[in-house]
């Protein structure tokens, strides 16, 4: 989970499956959510030719009507719900979010939801994992074995998003730029802006950002779904 780059998630699925790591394991998700600008961009360029990063990606934007932003997040949740049950309070949370700001109906709840409630929450996270954090349990050789896997599972991810990203742009005839890819871990927006950036260091007039951020939001409802499928399986074995 901590290659996945979610942090909440990785919190979550710590909290029933290992209490005792939550703390590395907050630390070493949180840790490498900030190093993506520095650990991924090595990765796009030894794995992407040239030619590729400079592939532009048509741009036609549409109208989405109210019936169908309303529609999402209860469909999605209903989805994830069915498919994978034990992930439904994470996806659950994420779509009311989703639902709150979209409905133009509770202004009020939205700003609080973004603001103050969403300023408040994190505190206290972070105030109750940081009580968990003392040198006994922290300081140990099994926090740097979580580090080292942690590295190891963000290196994978990346790899793969990346080499299915040239597995599309080669059948697509060089339509889809595969740096998209490799947005496809959870750390919104920050990966989607770092393959446009890295696009753009190639060609500065291409601009693959929507995409990327599609890649982006999609690898936040994989992590989360992957999270529930986790937990259900480890919860079957025990």
């Amino acid at each position: 989970m901590i290659g996945a780059i979610d942090g909440p998630t990785s919190i979550f699925v710590a909290s029933r499956l290992a209490p005792n790591l939550l703390a590395p394991i907050a630390v070493a998700a949180y840790s490498y959510m900030s190093l993506v600008p520095i650990i991924q961009p090595p990765l796009m360029r030894l794995l992407t030719t040239r030619d590729e990063r400079r592939i532009r990606m048509t741009y036609a934007p549409r109208p989405v009507s109210r019936r169908a932003l309303l529609a999402f997040p209860i469909i999605v949740t209903v989805a994830v719900g069915l498919l994978v049950p034990a992930a439904t309070p994470l996806i659950g949370m994420l779509m009311l979010g989703n639902l709150l700001r979209e409905s133009r109906v509770v202004d009020r709840l939205s700003r609080a939801a973004q603001n103050e409630i969403l300023n408040t929450a994190t505190l206290f996270l972070g105030i109750t994992v940081g009580s968990t954090m003392n040198a006994g349990s922290f300081l140990t050789a099994e926090t740097l074995l979580i580090l080292a896997l942690g590295l190891l599972a963000f290196a994978l991810d990346t790899v793969a998003g990346l080499l299915f990203g040239k597995l599309l742009a080669a059948l697509s005839r060089g339509k889809i730029n595969p740096l998209i890819g490799a947005a496809g871990i959870s750390a919104f927006p920050m990966a989607g802006r770092l393959a446009a950036r890295v696009a753009q260091d190639e060609d500065f007039e291409n601009f693959i950002l929507m995409h990327a951020m599609g890649a982006n939001t999609a690898g936040q409802l994989g992590s989360v779904m992957a999270g529930g499928v986790l937990l259900a399986l480890v919860s079957g074995l025990a």
